[in-house]
């Protein structure tokens, strides 16, 4: 097939780990013989506007004459992909574009209109499934699950560093992925360290801290060597649409320590790893010390990251995809 994909986040030179899901994805349909054909921004630089570049790229890239649009995040990506090609359109939702809905003027309607284009919709996981369905009932019955995956080669079991609980948390350092009730639970233990790779407006409240370590935002390439030299990978977000440092930690073979709320109840099952309620310092103090009394390494956790193998996910959206194709053929 050839495929254009069309993403507001994908990595770049300045920001190589920005939409690094969106990259391994489109690798993986490529790695099995489809020609993929990308319009992105590669770029956190150029605030709203760069959306007027991403259609550009996109309108020119008709050219390429492709049997699909791919399309990542509902809107704005999915809108320009609806009206820049008159190709099939596929669409992922990943969470934020699905949050956005009913609360910014005029989303919810641009949602739905890219609802009603697309042959098909992909959630990341079942629980944005029924928030999205909730929110644009449109959805209902074109909808299907299938997680962004994790490349198990890169994401591989290493041996753990030996000594105290190392506990990492990667993503930004926001209130959305409650930092600073992570660091609090921290506070409290009797050892170890917590390392935050990432970046945002709340480092200022984690800065000095005992043992605590900000790395600051990472390329994605230096992602598996950080999982390597820790024990836990901690990700108590206040609500998180699937987990993709769970998932990637856990293929490393590491115990999770996971928000209670949205994905990761899918993802992690009680061998791998500790749900806890993000807003419960007390109890996200405990799930730490659980955590790292679990096996190093943990097979169990290595085992259910296992289910979500990249190049299997990818085989499912060729799957949706070609139906997209196919649906267009019956219409004609």
């Amino acid at each position: 097939m050839r495929i254009l994909l069309v993403s507001q986040m994908y990595p770049g030179p300045a920001d190589p780990d920005l939409g690094t899901f969106v990259a391994q994805v489109a690798g993986a349909l490529a790695a099995r013989g489809n020609e993929v054909e990308r319009a992105v921004l590669d770029t956190r630089a150029g605030g709203k506007l760069r959306y007027l570049a991403l259609a550009r790229r996109t309108w020119r890239a008709r050219s390429t004459n492709p049997d699909v649009v791919y399309a990542h995040f509902l809107v704005p990506a999915g809108l320009i992909a609806a009206l820049g090609s008159q190709a099939p359109l596929v669409v992922t939702a990943h969470g934020r574009d699905v949050r956005n809905v009913g609360a910014f003027p005029g989303i919810a309607a641009a949602t739905r209109l890219v609802v009603r284009r697309a042959a098909a919709v992909v959630c990341v996981s079942e629980y944005l499934r029924r928030e999205l369905e909730t929110k644009v009932p449109a959805a209902r019955g074109k909808t299907e699950v299938v997680s962004s995956g994790v490349d198990l080669e890169r994401f591989s079991v290493t041996p753990p560093p030996d000594g105290p609980p190392r506990y990492l948390c990667v993503g930004a350092l926001t209130e959305r992925k409650n930092v600073v009730r992570l660091a609090d639970a921290f506070a409290q233990l009797e050892e170890g360290t917590l390392t935050f790779a990432g970046e945002g407006p709340l480092r200022p409240a984690l800065a000095g801290r005992a043992a605590v370590r900000l790395v600051g935002r990472l390329p994605h390439d230096e992602i598996p060597r950080l999982i390597a030299d820790s024990h836990v990978l901690c990700q108590p977000s206040l609500i998180e649409p699937l987990g993709q440092a769970l998932l990637e930690a856990m293929a490393c073979g590491r115990s999770v320590v996971a928000t209670s709320i949205g994905g990761p109840p899918e993802l992690v099952p009680a061998e791998a790893g500790i749900l806890v309620d993000p807003l419960d310092v007390d109890a996200l103090a405990e799930a730490m010390r659980a955590a790292a009394a679990l096996p190093r390494p943990n097979e169990a956790a290595r085992e259910a990251a296992s289910a979500h193998d990249v190049a299997r996910q990818a085989e499912r959206l060729e799957a949706i995809l070609s139906r997209a194709v196919a649906s267009r053929g019956r219409r004609a």
